[in-house]
């Protein structure tokens, strides 16, 4: 029996009262009535054994016994064994030891990507040669990707069951740039279009709560690289796919971090008759900006601006710590993803969350192009 329920307004809050004691007050943040935790947990990397998947499931409950109800998954990592552990530690978390309820996590996970190791082959199996869907060999992209509204609509409903969720609260379409590598921009919205009319009609059913775009390059480089995204019109299609209501596109995700700035500092979007960063747009277009890769996935640790270094002062934080507390304080992000599977890491990371993040001030010296 799926685990009923989704995440509720009051359920974040109430999770929020429950940690204020060991997390900052301004650890948690507001949006659409929910109360998100500003670390979430990712579950990208790793192998798909026992031992990472016991390893996940552990640091998911620590996690969210530590003060963290965002996780984030999607279905290709580590081909559905992260979905499946993310299972378990929601079966130990609300139904075996009832530590919290469904309503107080804000559990997200994606499609696009093909969840198996035998790409063509599986695809051709499931899919193409199967009577069940009208899915062409065409609609498969880099032998890795698909955004065909019927694939979307089964990876969707295996995702429920991966996870053993009647409800996801937020469903993204994965990294949908990569169908840029073989179609032209006015294909992509088209399909893009397309799968959006599929998330609004799950959101209709219940099936999630919102959706989004979770990007690598899609929203960091500029309109004249071949990855361009514009959110834009990306938002104003969510809108036409919702008709007369409200549309549910409320959320992107992409990565920022010390070396990754671009979403930040970056120009690449176009409003109206104004090109600003990929995170300015999507605050004025109503959407929330979360981080992936936060801390850049451990790669440059070694190497700490000085000036990071002195806002910490004499606080002792590891050069990982100040990472993401960088990334965290980002002016206008609602939460960064960091993967955590080894304890030290995740005890760090819990550590993190009963520090206030950086003010905006101190932040903004940080990359003033003077220091």
């Amino acid at each position: 029996m799926a685990i009923l329920g989704k995440a509720t307004s009051q359920g974040t809050q109430t999770y929020r009262e429950r940690y204020l004691t060991q997390c900052a007050a301004s650890h948690f943040r507001e949006v659409n009535g929910l109360a998100v935790s500003s670390i979430g947990i990712g579950t990208y990397l790793g192998q798909p054994d026992k031992p990472t998947d016991t390893a996940v499931t552990e640091a998911v409950v620590e996690a969210v016994r530590g003060g963290i109800n965002l996780i984030d998954t999607a279905i290709n990592y580590r081909y559905m064994h992260a979905e499946w552990s993310i299972r378990e530690a929601l079966l130990q978390l609300i139904i075996k030891d009832g530590v919290v309820s469904r309503e107080e996590l804000i559990i997200c996970s994606k499609g696009g990507f093909l969840p198996d190791r035998d790409r063509n082959t599986w695809f051709a199996k499931e899919y193409i040669n199967n009577q069940t869907f009208n899915i062409q060999p065409i609609d498969l992209v880099g032998g890795c990707h698909c955004l065909h509204p019927e694939y979307l609509q089964d990876q969707l409903d295996r995702t429920l069951e991966n996870l053993d969720v009647e409800t996801i609260d937020i469903y993204y379409l994965h990294n949908p740039e990569t169908q840029l590598s073989e179609v032209s921009h006015k294909v992509f919205y088209k399909r893009l279009s397309l799968a959006f009319e599929v998330m609004e009609a799950a959101v209709k059913a219940g099936k999630i709560s919102a959706y989004g775009l979770a990007t690598w390059n899609g929203f960091r480089v500029p309109p004249s690289h071949a990855s361009h995204i514009d959110l834009a019109h990306a938002k104003s299609l969510a809108r036409q796919a919702a008709g007369s209501q409200a549309d549910s596109f409320k959320f992107i995700q992409l990565p920022v971090n010390l070396g990754m700035l671009e979403a930040i500092v970056k120009p690449t979007q176009k409003l109206e008759s104004q090109m600003v960063s990929a995170i300015a747009a999507a605050n004025k277009l109503g959407i929330s900006a979360i981080a992936s890769a936060a801390i850049g996935q451990a790669k440059g640790l070694g190497h700490i601006p000085e000036t990071l270094n002195a806002a910490f002062g004499d606080r002792p934080l590891t050069n990982a710590m100040k990472t993401l507390q960088f990334t965290r304080s980002v002016p206008g992000l609602l939460a960064a993803l960091v993967g955590m599977k080894a304890k030290n890491h995740l005890a760090e990371n819990l550590e993190l969350a009963a520090i206030a993040p950086l003010s905006k001030t101190t932040w903004q010296a940080l990359i003033s192009p003077t220091n």
